[in-house]
C-alpha cells in the first residue's frame, strides 16, 4: 500500500475521532482536516488514478458535508446558523 493511501486511512480515522468530540471542540482539528484533504486527495488522484481519487473525494464530501454546506452558504452571502 502506498504512503498516500496509508495517510488517507489515517485521515479517515482522525476525522471519525474528531466527529466524536463535542461540537465546540471540533473546530480546530476539523479545519486542519478540511485543509489537508484537497492535498491528500490530489496525491491519491496522481498516484492511483481516477477511480481511487473519486472514492477519496466521495469519502471527503460524505464526512464533511455539513461544514462544506456551511461554507457554500457563506460564499453565496447567506448567514447560516452554527449549531451549539
Amino acid at each position: 500500500m502506498s504512503l498516500s493511501m496509508i495517510l488517507g486511512c489515517f485521515w479517515v480515522l482522525a476525522a471519525a475521532l474528531v466527529a466524536m468530540l463535542p461540537m465546540r471542540r471540533q473546530y480546530a482539528p476539523g479545519v486542519v482536516l478540511l485543509l489537508a484533504a484537497p492535498l491528500l486527495i490530489s496525491v491519491i488522484f496522481w498516484e492511483h488514478g481516477v477511480w481511487f481519487g473519486f472514492a477519496a473525494l466521495f469519502a471527503f464530501v460524505s464526512m464533511f458535508r455539513n461544514p462544506l454546506r456551511y461554507l457554500w452558504k457563506r460564499l453565496r452571502g447567506e448567514k447560516p446558523e452554527i449549531p451549539r
